[in-house]
């Protein structure tokens, strides 16, 4: 929500007048006095809350995140919740990130103070964590504050529906709108926390919990009892986040005991002093890990981002360079394991599916197929792929779910949870590392193998940022343009068929036909050409990015290579 100069600048004064009790606030608001433009940043907007939540750079005004804020998004979460019929109860869990702890206790103390149970954990832990206790508990909703793979600079506040699910479009609007009728200082509900806990309003959730998420993970095991005889060796990074005990936890059960734990990126710092942009998609944040899989030979080297709710894996080519993985191969690889291992024990479903977004690979459709596993694809962001998992589970066939990834490195096998696990994904990761290696193999040897069988796909993604105040009108502006101007080709290509997820309509150009898309509405545009790649568009739904998917195949890696920087090159002037 944009406000008038004279508003952003009253509101400032307010917040500079208020007995604000971050001691770390009134410094900000006194050293930017008389700077507008510092002023305007900080108060002309205030953070929007969508189906992630709120995210933002730490500090004052409404345009940061702070505890004020958090109270304000969470008044208004809990006005949502009283105005319904459930059980009146909320789970809470939280990361590494600076004031997450604080964060978390600050919605706790408002949704007591609003009559609503707290189950909060009592230290930190990830995401999947605060899925399953949402479900478990039984809640009507569940909070995660973090900002996931974002700097240092950032936190966040995720929300979750009864079902273990990132908020809805429509709950998540509701949300909003009781928070634009609550005056951050005036309205907001507060209690003592200590006092909530004491009187049972809050409650740390139980170890009983924990343990049956554990237990949940492991029972995903394709081949259980492997890894205790594999001798795998691992060096395992948590980057300084919430990893750490769940994933060495369950690791610990199945028999990998061999793990060596990045020093400087083990204990949770909100710094994240040793990789400024703590995302296992990145070298850098993986520079230490990697240094230390060349010290102790190990095989494989995981990192798992702050939440807990991404891992990235990185391995030793032949040549003695590691090759990172993408997310895409990381998938293909997950659901061929998967596949081939749950059909060699007899215990894959009748009818089973897998469900990816719709920006990820397409060699997972193949995979599928091949091993008589039907794919389903969904919008991108985890909660489309949850709402699979319970339209299966509605007819009692959850069973049928066997694996869901995003090419964003967020990968789910069970239905104990409803987003993205970076525990139960590092689990099978190391499982199938450990079978690898005890049949003569290797990771690397069998993606190898997939793409003799099926193709060299080569799947990436470019980033364009838009900051500032005029950012979201920016990428608006684009969006509205590829749309009054659609390409009719990319780079020479012509494009024979599109797809707009806004309109839910897919136009076949070649002879003018039209279907509708049975999928919710979305802002993405997709482009598929006459030599079989695909482009798709579409903003990001928690930064000021407008991400561009390529999709190429070809004989080798160099062929797919080539191709998708001719279509990037031709794509990029479009984003200006």
């Amino acid at each position: 929500m944009k406000a008038g100069a004279n508003m952003y600048k009253k509101e400032y004064e307010r917040w500079l007048a208020a007995d604000l009790e971050d001691a770390d606030l009134k410094p900000e608001l006194e050293k930017i006095q008389g700077d507008d433009a510092a002023i305007a940043d900080r108060f002309a907007v205030e953070l929007e809350f969508g189906t992630a939540g709120l995210r933002g750079v730490l500090g004052a005004g409404t345009n940061r995140m702070n505890i004020y804020m958090v109270r304000k998004a969470t008044q208004g979460l809990a006005n949502y919740i009283n105005a319904g019929s459930g059980t009146k109860s909320v789970a809470v869990s939280y990361d590494s990130r600076i004031k997450s702890d604080v964060f978390a206790k600050e919605a706790a103390r408002v949704l007591a103070a609003n009559g609503i149970k707290v189950y909060i954990y009592a230290q930190l832990m990830p995401v999947p964590a605060l899925s399953f206790a949402t479900r478990y508990l039984k809640c009507d909703a569940g909070i995660m504050v973090t900002a996931s793979h974002n700097p240092a600079k950032y936190n966040g506040y995720k929300a979750y529906g009864a079902d273990g699910c990132q908020m809805t479009s429509e709950a998540a609007d509701t949300v909003y709108a009781e928070m634009q009728k609550t005056d951050i200082f005036a309205d907001v509900k507060l209690v003592d926390f200590d006092a909530a806990l004491a009187d049972g309003t809050v409650e740390y959730i139980a170890q009983e919990v924990i343990d049956k998420l554990y237990k949940n993970i492991e029972s995903r095991s394709v081949r259980p009892n492997l890894c205790k005889t594999a001798g795998l060796k691992l060096v395992y990074s948590p980057l300084n986040g919430s990893g750490n005990v769940p994933v060495r936890h369950v690791l610990a059960d199945i028999g990998i005991t061999d793990i060596t734990v990045v020093p400087e990126q083990e204990m949770p710092d909100g710094n994240f002093p040793t990789c400024p942009y703590p995302n296992p998609e990145i070298r850098e944040a993986l520079a230490l890990g990697l240094a230390l899989t060349e010290k102790t030979n190990a095989d494989l080297m995981l990192a798992t981002d702050p939440d807990a709710d991404r891992v990235g894996i990185a391995l030793k080519a032949d040549d003695g360079s590691f090759k990172l993985l993408t997310g895409n191969e990381v998938g293909v690889l997950l659901l061929d394991y998967i596949c081939a291992g749950r059909i060699e024990k007899g215990t894959m479903p009748k009818d089973p599916i897998m469900v990816k977004s719709i920006v990820s690979t397409s060699l997972a459709d193949e995979v599928a197929k091949h091993y008589g596993v039907t794919p389903i694809n969904v919008l991108t962001g985890f909660k489309y792929i949850g709402e699979q998992i319970h339209l299966l589970e509605v007819k009692d066939e959850s069973e049928r779910f066997i694996f869901g990834f995003e090419e964003s490195y967020g990968y789910l096998s069970g239905t104990y949870v409803r987003d993205k696990d970076a525990i139960v994904a590092s689990m099978l990761i190391c499982e199938m590392a450990a079978y690898y290696k005890s049949v003569g193999s290797s990771i690397l040897k069998r993606l190898e193998e997939i793409y003799a069988e099926y193709g060299t796909y080569l799947n990436k993604v470019d980033s364009f940022e838009f900051d500032g105040l005029s950012g979201m009108d920016t990428m608006k502006g684009i969006m509205q343009s590829l749309r009054d101007n659609a390409p009719k080709d990319i780079a020479g290509y012509k494009v024979v068929k599109t797809a707009d997820y806004k309109t839910h309509e897919m136009t076949d150009v070649i002879n003018g036909t039209k279907e509708m898309i049975n999928l919710p509405a979305a802002n993405v545009l997709t482009y598929w050409l006459d030599n079989g790649a695909s482009v798709i568009v579409r903003p990001s739904g928690t930064e000021p990015k407008i991400k561009i998917y390529y999709s190429t195949k070809g004989k080798t890696l160099d062929d797919a290579k080539a191709l998708q920087q001719t279509l990037a090159a031709a794509m990029e002037p479009l984003m200006k």
